[in-house]
């Protein structure tokens, strides 16, 4: 049976039409395009750091950060394939096609991918506000600092002028209630930090009933949550053991060494004898910050060696005037990252202290976080990072000279053994 045949002509006319009509979109499409993928990379600042407990970002999230450094727009390159793929999905794709915002966001993504690396990535704009959030170390609440002793008690210690301390809690008060309800021993840490957070607004807070040792009087709060600025590091003089003294930082921000030192001059003032470093659950923070605080520990040399693509680059700890003398125990454990076991692990190397606790993380890269045009921000590695002993981290943590398996309760039986070896071993 014989085709019909469609004159030459009138295929002509009609391709001609079709283009005529798809002409604007095409040019649409590119200017978008263009302007979408590309302007997006135009650099931002880069997010403060300084942080807290429960909130921190997770240590996959977490860097070691340094300064931003700003990409010229000229480097920027072309993905032409990428862009015409866009205009076959305009002119023929069938059904609706997702945001424009989205579609871009799938294509960084699918771009980042190809490098193999978890820790370069993009991050949208809400969560990154909320990260920004985060590193900037506030949030609603009462302002208290929550440990698990060994018995498992949830031992409170107020924030130095926090609505909590001007209230009346005081440093090692045990919380039995909050809100009316008892708070039993196998309630999770982070579920007891969410009771006595909240959204700061007209006079919303909370009611907590305490325990204050060593009389066992019982006590009743209420307490309106404020706005907490929380410090990245906190101390005391250590309850078990009147003599040693406790520094816990929490992650490394700009203020970090300053509060560190701050924490120093408070503990010798007490004529404390030996030190417990506590780097558990901290996710990591700010280069520099890192090598100054392990630098108030060390009394000179090298702290770590950082590889990027121009070389390697020694890092040491000036002279110290600190506690670079007294017997030091390091805590760890898998939440232990980034600028933490940078620390963590030039303490060990260098003979300053040991280690008790688990493995922790394996994050040996640096990171520098980018702000894009639309308030989302890209996370790039820039370098890799060595403890004096030159031995790889990355992927691998660092093994502590004392490995304890964590409690089931959230008895804190590492802070215990820490104790007990300090008071075997102190000069």
């Amino acid at each position: 049976m014989p085709r019909a045949t469609i004159p030459v002509s009138l295929l002509i006319v009609n391709e001609l039409g079709r283009m005529r009509t798809n002409l604007r979109q095409r040019r649409a499409v590119l200017t978008a395009m263009v302007r979408g993928i590309f302007m997006g990379v135009a650099i931002g600042s880069i997010f403060m750091a300084g942080f807290l407990f429960r909130g921190a970002i997770s240590p996959v999230a977490a860097s070691l950060l340094t300064p931003t450094v700003l990409a010229p727009v000229s480097q920027v390159g072309q993905y032409p394939l990428l862009t015409q793929t866009q205009i076959l999905l305009n002119e023929n794709y069938l059904r609706d096609q997702p945001p424009q915002k989205q579609l871009e966001y799938a294509a960084i993504r699918g771009l980042l991918s190809a490098l193999n690396d978890k820790y370069t990535f993009l991050v949208d704009p809400p969560v990154a506000h909320s990260e920004s959030d985060v590193l900037a170390g506030q949030y609603g609440g009462i302002g208290v600092q929550v440990k698990r002793d060994e018995q498992g008690n949830f031992v409170l210690y107020p924030f130095q002028d926090g609505p909590a301390a001007r209230a009346g809690v005081m440093d090692g008060d045990i919380l039995l209630q909050v809100n009316g309800k008892d708070v039993p021993l196998s309630t999770q840490q982070d579920a007891v930090d969410q009771m006595l957070r909240g959204e700061v607004k007209n006079d919303n807070g909370v009611q907590i009933r305490i325990k204050r040792p060593p009389k066992g009087e019982e006590k009743d709060f209420s307490i309106v949550f404020q706005v907490i600025e929380v410090p990245s590091v906190v101390w005391r003089v250590l309850a078990e053991e009147p003599a040693f003294g406790y520094i816990q930082i929490l992650r490394f921000t700009n203020r970090t060494p300053s509060e560190v030192q701050k924490a120093v001059a408070e503990l010798k003032s007490k004529d404390v004898r030996a030190l417990v470093l506590d780097l558990r659950n901290n996710p990591g923070g700010l280069l520099q910050e890192s090598v100054k605080v392990a630098g108030q520990f060390i009394d000179g040399g090298i702290i770590l060696y950082e590889k990027t693509r121009s070389g390697e680059k020694p890092y040491e700890a000036d002279k110290a005037d600190f506690l670079t003398d007294l017997p030091m125990v390091v805590l760890v454990n898998q939440g232990t990252a980034s600028a933490a076991e940078l620390v963590a692990g030039a303490l060990q190397d260098r003979k300053r202290a040991i280690l008790i606790g688990q493995q922790t993380y394996g994050k040996g890269s640096v990171q520098l976080i980018f702000g894009l045009a639309d308030q989302s921000s890209l996370h790039i590695t820039t370098a890799e990072w060595f403890p004096p002993s030159k031995t790889p981290l990355d992927g691998k943590g660092i093994t502590p000279d004392i490995p304890m398996i964590p409690d089931q309760n959230g008895r804190d039986v590492e802070l215990g053994e820490a104790v007990r070896y300090l008071r075997n071993h102190k000069s």
